[in-house]
């Protein structure tokens, strides 16, 4: 993958995707060459998909206590 991954089409995926596509782009990132388009794209997708991540999270029902 050497595109970006963008926040709208992250919008409706499910935590196991997100973190299923993170693998998979950090794994394209340890491969890519330092400085090059594909180390940029997989770093701004790395970011976008964290965001995606935590934005599913903070909507997750918390048990009692918390």
């Amino acid at each position: 993958m050497s595109r970006i991954v963008t926040a709208a089409e992250l919008e409706h995926r499910t935590l196991e995707y997100l973190q299923q596509l993170y693998r998979q782009v950090q794994q394209e990132l340890t491969r890519s060459a330092p400085g090059s388009d594909q180390r940029r794209n997989a770093l701004a997708s790395l970011e976008t998909i964290s965001r995606a991540i935590a934005r599913l999270r903070a909507c997750q029902p918390r048990p009692p206590g918390f």
